[in-house]
């Protein structure tokens, strides 16, 4: 784990952070300073392969209201096949909002680009769930050559209904996001994690998901992509999920079992199956 200060590029990501010869798996303890913004942005760095192969990279953003932590159900697997690189979105987990950030799809696509290029990073294979999918759509459109695949999971192109989208953290709205299968204990843990999102990060993200609209973004996507929905979402329906689909050339929707829709976390291993699966069909790696 480390965070980066996004200002004037200071350390390889060879010389400490990532020495493997400490730990199999990588982890970092130092700011690694690149591009312009000044405050520091944290991340989890993952690889629990053999320490002498260089792996491929894999960028995973989360959704709203939540950290790096909600990948947790995707590393026991995908990280002995990829370098998982997880940072915490603008406010949120541990990382801070930088002075006068603009709250747009655009900016925060230019913040996972910034912590690629702190850890040299020259492409990776990019993986969002809810709107870190739509953050991760406007990544790949604008940043095709850094764009490996891309993974969209539950990942909404337009706004979505306040009351979902918006909903206070409580039972009924976590089974709408878990599945209401969802345990208690389950259920009170993101209540918890959702509570304790800063205002000012709530407020910033209210707009940019009152403009989401990522109708024009999906044409310029180029990169293999894998869509993954819920047969049962009450975020978005299988067939709205579709005619998106259709507009993004070179992909492939994938639909599971569930009557939640925040899938990356409550179907973890079935996602990581089908991501595994896709890219290995796209011949792009492993």
């Amino acid at each position: 784990m480390a965070a980066l200060g996004l200002s004037g590029f200071a350390h390889s990501p060879r010389e400490a952070p990532f020495d493997a010869g400490e730990s199999a798996t990588r982890s970092g303890g130092q700011d690694l300073p690149c591009g312009t913004l000044r405050d520091p942005i944290f991340y989890r760095d993952d690889w629990l392969g053999a320490p002498w192969v260089e792996p491929e990279p894999m960028l995973l953003i989360h959704g709203n209201d939540e950290s790096s932590v909600a990948w947790f159900g995707w590393v026991p697997r995908m990280a002995k096949e990829f370098r998982l690189i997880r940072p915490d979105l603008p406010g949120f987990g541990h990382s801070t909002i930088p002075p006068s950030f603009e709250w747009t799809m655009a900016s925060l696509a230019t913040v996972q680009a910034r912590v690629l290029d702190a850890l040299e990073i020259e492409s990776a294979h990019i993986v969002g769930a809810k709107s870190g999918g739509s953050i991760a759509m406007q990544f790949a459109a604008d940043y095709p050559k850094r764009t490996r695949t891309l993974t969209l999971v539950s990942a909404p192109v337009t706004r979505v209904d306040s009351k979902i989208a918006f909903a206070t953290p409580s039972g009924s709205s976590q089974h709408r996001r878990l599945g209401s299968a969802a345990p208690k204990e389950m259920v009170d843990y993101w209540n918890t994690l959702m509570s304790s999102t800063r205002p000012e990060t709530k407020s910033g993200m209210a707009k940019v998901e009152a403009a989401l609209n990522m109708e024009s973004v999906l044409p310029a996507i180029s990169a293999p992509t894998l869509v993954i929905t819920s047969d049962r979402s009450s975020l978005q329906s299988v067939e709205t999920v579709l005619r998106y689909q259709a507009k993004i050339a070179n992909s492939r929707l994938v639909v599971l079992s569930s009557d939640g829709y925040h899938l990356a976390v409550i179907k973890a291993d079935e996602c990581v199956t089908s991501v595994l699966s896709f890219i290995r069909d796209t011949g792009r790696s492993i």
